[in-house]
């Protein structure tokens, strides 16, 4: 009795399943009409800020915080990056021979841990970049090549410092401690600091700053103190001025630097910001300080010579600067780049902030990034991110304004670099999946298609997009490497269920 009133029930069941089946309407899937439109691309456009750590301008808020009070301000630093639209951070990691990292080479830095020589528990550097990349932001070491000593600098030096291991190396100069460039080991020292971080960290690029020889001082009579040099000078036996020989020094640094890193990591760019003005004159009715004669720094040669892959001239003064005009020295700077490398320059964004009586009014820095879009610059780096943050109101300026629509940095073809592959997709209700072939990428470029194309840029670990409202129809999805070089995209297009 109980197996046949089991078997009577089933029978049932699969009846009025079968009539239930019966009463539906059948569902077809159709493939819907692709678009008639061009596809898009993102704008190319490298959009970045200085994250300085020297006197904690930027990073950290003050030394000695706890590790994680330090990486959760790095963290928002990194979210405010995103949030605003940039797509790189130039992070400084060796403000004065010390280190933002776990380094044999140099101790670590007073900025973060609140004494020379004393970790914070963890590396700065590998975290930044972690969760850099994790954003999918390009992160760039910033270092500065010669300065040794700062005054903000309390307490002793460590003994791995080079003014306690290699005094012979370092000068003082005013309230400075500088390497002297005119010492081929010191040379070679800032050469091997920087190559030991091209060895052992991920980072997109290497970048110095305008600081080679130090900016002139002078005395309590206003008579110019010159950079003590002369004992190096004289071993030296250059045959030549000593201001030539001194230029010299930077040029070899500067042409050894791009050398060596292409042998360590071709894909890793080199950058340098100099000084905003070669010479005055330069072009003409340009005044101002002469680096050429003053930091012995002969920045355009650099680009004659092809030495960088970037360069960043701190053009920081406004559009109708008188003596200065933001648009001339762009456009000078454009013409004497010669090897068509990329040329990004630096706007004082911290200037909008009211610091008394000079600062400039809040569009002068959306000016400049709209005048920079009508040259064959393609891109701006600001100084710095603290401009940048919520409450003041640069980022929401530039956000609202310039930087509405995701960006994608320059391709630099020039390094060569491989091409990502073609992503493997697919559709599984409304969640589409991709899957790189081959090399990761940094980010992922996707279009989306519904009665209109929309672009996203999200980080190269993404593996899926989940639609809960509004699923496109067709969604286009491409590889980018670290060089900016975008792969074959792959196309999804999602059927769409019909009643009949």
């Amino acid at each position: 009795m109980p197996r046949f009133l089991a078997t009577v029930a089933a029978l049932f069941l699969l009846f009025s399943s079968g009539c239930s089946a019966s009463r539906e309407a059948p569902v077809r899937y159709v493939t819907p009409p692709l678009p008639d439109e061009p596809l898009p691309s993102a704008p190319r456009e490298f959009r970045a800020a200085w994250v300085a750590t020297v006197a904690n301008i930027d990073w950290p808020s003050a030394r000695g915080l706890p590790a994680e009070s330090q990486q959760a301000e790095l963290v928002a630093l990194l979210d405010r990056a995103v949030e605003i639209g940039l797509n790189a951070i130039v992070f400084q990691v060796r403000p004065m021979a010390d280190a933002l990292y776990a380094s044999d080479l140099e101790p670590w830095s007073i900025y973060v841990s609140g004494r020379q020589g004393e970790g914070p528990g963890y590396d700065p550097l590998a975290f930044a970049i972690e969760e850099a990349h994790r954003r999918g932001l390009e992160l760039h070491a910033w270092f500065n090549p010669f300065r040794a000593g700062h005054p903000t600098n309390e307490g002793p030096y460590d003994s791995l410092h080079v003014s306690v291991s290699h005094p012979e190396w370092v000068r003082q100069y005013g309230n400075l401690l500088w390497l002297d460039p005119g010492v081929p080991e010191a040379r070679r020292h800032s050469l091997q600091v920087m190559l030991d971080v091209v060895r052992r960290y991920e980072v997109d690029g290497v970048h110095m700053d305008d600081y080679f020889y130090p900016y002139p001082i002078s005395d309590a009579d206003g008579n110019p103190v010159g950079f003590p040099d002369l004992a190096s000078w004289t071993a030296s036996g250059f045959e030549g001025s000593r201001d030539d020989w001194r230029r010299a020094n930077v040029d070899d640094f500067v042409r050894t630097l791009y050398d060596a890193v292409k042998a360590e990591a071709p894909h890793v760019r080199v950058g340098i910001s100099p000084f905003g003005i070669w010479r005055p004159g330069h072009p003409e009715g340009v005044v101002g300080f002469d680096q050429y004669e003053g930091l012995y720094a002969d920045a355009r040669r650099w680009l004659h010579e092809g030495w960088v892959d970037y360069f960043t001239p701190q053009l920081y003064w406004a559009m109708e600067s008188e003596g200065q005009p933001y648009p001339a020295l762009l456009d000078w700077w454009l013409a004497e780049n010669t090897h068509h490398r990329h040329l990004w320059p630096g706007n004082y964004t911290s200037r909008v902030i009211p610091e008394g009586a000079a600062y400039w009014g809040p569009e002068e820095v959306v000016r400049q990034v709209r005048h920079t879009r009508t040259t064959a610059a393609t891109g701006n780096v600001h100084f710095s991110m603290r401009s940048l943050m919520p409450g003041v109101g640069q980022g929401e300026m530039l956000a609202d304004s310039v930087y509405t629509e995701p960006a994608l940095p320059p391709p630099t073809t020039w390094l060569g670099g491989t091409t990502p592959g073609v992503p493997m997709v697919g559709w599984e209700g409304t969640k589409l999946s991709f899957e790189p072939q081959g090399e990761e990428p940094l980010v992922w470029h996707v279009r989306e298609w519904r009665d209109g194309w929309t672009i996203r840029v999200i980080p190269g670990h993404v593996r899926s997009l989940e639609f809960e409202t509004d699923t496109p129809t067709v969604v286009v999805v491409a590889g980018v490497s670290r060089l900016g070089i975008e792969g074959h995209p792959a196309w999804a297009i999602r059927t769409v269920p019909v009643v009949e």
